[in-house]
């Protein structure tokens, strides 16, 4: 008689492709974030500025998000941070170029709706992809 689990069995069809932001397309380092805001570029975005620079590296493009505490106590930051990770997560696929780039979110991304904001980090990426900025 087969034992009855409270857990049903997970197969291979039932396992859910991995939807994690891969540490090798992260800005982590203090030091790669300094060069970003020093040597690179800015786009100017309605919610956000975006601050990018290439990279001379093969692995492709890497994010990073700053929220500073202007924005909130540490609960309405780490919202933030949750809904753009999970935007840029999304669209890192259109980001062609080897790029690093930072997103700094402004305050009225609090309010903003998940499809403005998708649609905004959407439009971000294609400027930053066809180098528009100062």
């Amino acid at each position: 008689m087969p034992t009855l689990s409270a857990r049903p069995a997970v197969t291979e069809t039932s396992k859910r492709v991995s939807q994690s932001f891969p540490r090798d397309a992260r800005l982590l380092k203090h030091a790669d974030f300094q060069a970003v805001y020093k040597q690179g570029r800015k786009h100017f975005s309605g919610n956000m500025t975006a601050f990018y620079r290439e990279n001379d590296r093969p692995a492709g493009p890497r994010v990073g998000l700053t929220v500073g505490k202007v924005l909130g106590g540490a609960v309405v930051r780490n919202r933030i941070r949750r809904r753009m990770r999970a935007l840029v997560r999304q669209h890192l696929a259109e980001l062609v170029r080897p790029l690093d780039l930072i997103l700094h979110p402004r305050k009225s991304v609090l309010t903003l709706k998940f499809a403005q904001l998708d649609a905004e980090i959407k439009q971000v990426f294609a400027a930053v992809q066809r180098g528009q900025g100062r």
